[in-house]
């Protein structure tokens, strides 16, 4: 049986999006300042954990968007840098993907779409651009966040970054 677009995707970006939520409650119980945590970053020539979540929200909830309108790009905006933002960036990621409709994304399979940045345009099916260009970089995203946490010293483990899997009831 073939496994649908949204199958492949929604789900586990919507595991892992909840998941963030529990990072940054763990990194505020340890104590992790707004500031520190938003600026947190791995090495000096990475971005920092809120442009992190901001990019997580991007690939998930602006992908499908993307897909929509045929061209995606990336999100320039300032990310949140409040505890209270960054989840409300997850959140807002986590209702529009809850709200998508499944035969919506499934009727987009292979259409034609672009990836743009300033003068790079990189053609891509809507399949493929979810599966080797947003979800790869979500995931990326998501464990640098994580990454970032856990350098600073804040108690995350394996099933922090997993968050509420999908298992079975048997």
């Amino acid at each position: 049986m073939p496994i649908s677009l949204h199958s492949a995707v929604v789900p586990t970006m919507l595991q892992v999006l909840g998941a963030g939520h529990g990072w940054i409650d763990k990194a505020k119980a340890h104590g992790l300042s707004e500031e520190a945590l938003a600026s947190g970053c791995l090495i000096e020539d990475m971005l920092p954990f809120a442009y992190q979540i901001k990019s997580m929200a991007h690939h998930s909830k602006g992908a499908i968007e993307g897909l929509r309108a045929g061209v995606f790009g990336p999100d320039m905006a300032d990310p949140p840098t409040s505890y209270e933002g960054l989840h409300a960036k997850l959140t807002e990621a986590e209702e529009f993907l809850r709200a998508l409709d499944p035969e919506e994304l499934d009727s987009l399979v292979d259409d034609p779409m672009r990836f743009e940045f300033k003068e790079l345009k990189v053609p891509f099916t809507t399949t493929d651009f979810l599966l080797s260009f947003s979800q790869p970089n979500f995931f990326f995203h998501a464990t640098t966040a994580y990454g970032i946490l856990r350098a600073g010293g804040v108690p995350l483990g394996k099933f922090d970054y997993l968050g509420v899997m999908r298992t079975s009831q048997a």
